[in-house]
């Protein structure tokens, strides 16, 4: 099970023109089911690894680096453990707007 979210904010909230997930967990195996949004979304991983599906790509995302999700593109993560994911999740868009796929 993932821990709740610490720190969402929606940017109109914040008056900013982006939105911010501080994703953590210490389970392994947990994250998003398959979802889009219609802007780009950012994700900036701080500490552990996760298997990231970004399209009809599937790529390991560990500490350190950056990946994409581009707009309107299915996405979906799951922490890989053992160590836990913390990440910071950026959406280019001043509210949350998601679209489930599964």
């Amino acid at each position: 099970m993932t821990e709740p979210a610490i720190g969402d904010v929606e940017g109109r909230d914040a008056g900013s023109p982006v939105s911010v997930i501080r994703e953590y967990t210490t389970v392994a195996g947990t994250g998003p089911r398959l979802h889009q949004h219609p802007y780009p979304e950012t994700f900036v991983i701080q500490r552990g690894r996760a298997l990231f599906t970004i399209g009809a790509e599937q790529r390991e995302g560990v500490a350190g680096e950056v990946l994409v999700a581009p707009a309107n593109t299915p996405h979906k993560f799951v922490s890989l453990g053992p160590e836990p994911y913390e990440a910071v999740h950026i959406h280019h868009n001043d509210r949350f707007v998601t679209e489930w796929l599964e």
